[in-house]
């Protein structure tokens, strides 16, 4: 190996953060490969490189034995003492084998470790700044889609969003920017791998964080939220300061703040309702737009007895039960509906 190619990898450690005398290392243990693969005239070799000229040298390594049960990996007394009359039964003996051309096997073998160890030093950088950034929405623009899978391009590498993380009826074209949320990100033999998902109810709730100052700043709270993904999401908010309206600042004045996440959402609906620690308020305030009449908690049973009136009883379950559904996860608790005739007659 020559010099400048010593001063390359000087260079080659300090951009990408790589430890020298790890490349060095891994060089060592290629190079003992090679010369096992090329040449194999001793089974036992260590590889020294000269840090300074890059100089290269093979040394067999045997033991001195009384017994001598491979030729490969041991040497007799009598002959070690012809080296050195010191030695003596259970020395090492290290004697220089490199071959004539071996430079260039080294210098060949050295190129490949270091591209190697550059591209798994780059993995896991990558690696490293998205597994801090689970649970974070991230930016990128849809690369490709294959097998209902659909590739974004994160700029320094690429993330999938898999056919269950995709919303019903979302499109999803080549060239698009969109926000996702990064659900989990794995190392493989290939690189990481970012899993990104656009139904998570996470991506609403970084999507607020985003555009609602208040929220970033700790005075509005999200207690919960429930969604089904391109149809509806509930967020339940709370205001530590009496003077900052939750719901208010999370609406946004002319509900911009609001119709911002619903656009980034493709349309879906967000109902934003405050959240209060007294479960009946909390329940009747779930069901919105519904008006309730009453609400009778049991906590044992952990249920919530609802009445409304009667020409509220429809909006109140929704289309497909879906409002009474995502009221009953935002809250917690089982919700059952009547109607004030309904109840009158049970």
């Amino acid at each position: 190996m020559s010099s400048e190619f010593l001063q390359a990898m000087d260079q080659i450690a300090k951009e990408k953060g790589i430890s020298k005398e790890l490349l060095f290392e891994a060089i060592d243990v290629a190079l003992v490969s090679a010369y096992k693969k090329n040449f194999g005239t001793a089974q036992n070799v260590r590889v020294a490189i000269d840090r300074e000229t890059g100089d290269v040298d093979v040394f067999a390594v045997k033991t001195v034995a009384e017994d001598i049960e491979s030729d490969l990996l041991q040497i007799s007394l009598e002959e070690a003492k012809s080296i050195n009359r010191n030695y003596n039964i259970g020395d090492i003996i290290e004697r220089k084998v490199t071959p004539r051309n071996f430079g260039r096997i080294a210098a060949q073998t050295a190129k490949q470790v270091v591209v190697q160890r550059i591209r798994e030093a780059e993995r896991g950088i990558i690696f490293d700044e998205y597994i801090s950034r689970e649970n974070e929405i991230v930016t990128g623009l849809v690369q490709r889609k294959e097998k209902n899978n659909v590739y974004i391009d994160l700029g320094k590498t690429e993330a999938v969003i898999g056919p269950n993380e995709q919303t019903n009826g979302e499109v999803y074209n080549i060239g698009d920017r969109i926000k996702a949320y990064i659900v989990e990100v794995k190392k493989t033999t290939k690189g990481p791998q970012i899993v990104l998902s656009r139904t998570h109810p996470g991506l609403v709730k970084r999507l607020f964080e985003l555009e609602v100052p208040e929220i970033k700043d700790g005075v509005v709270e999200i207690k919960s939220i429930s969604r089904e993904a391109g149809s509806r999401t509930k967020l339940a908010v709370y205001s530590h300061d009496e003077n900052v309206d939750a719901v208010g600042a999370c609406v946004g004045q002319k509900g911009q703040r609001v119709q911002f996440i619903v656009d980034e959402l493709r349309g879906e609906k967000i109902d934003i309702i405050e959240w209060s620690e007294n479960p009946a308020n909390f329940v009747g305030s779930a069901l919105s737009p519904a008006k309730v009449i009453n609400v009778n908690i049991n906590k044992e049973l952990n249920t919530a007895q609802v009445v409304v009136g009667d020409s509220q009883l429809s909006l109140a379950i929704g289309k497909e039960g879906q409002n009474a559904r995502l009221a009953a996860r935002l809250t917690g608790w089982k919700i059952d509906i009547k109607s004030q005739t309904q109840f009158a007659n049970s």
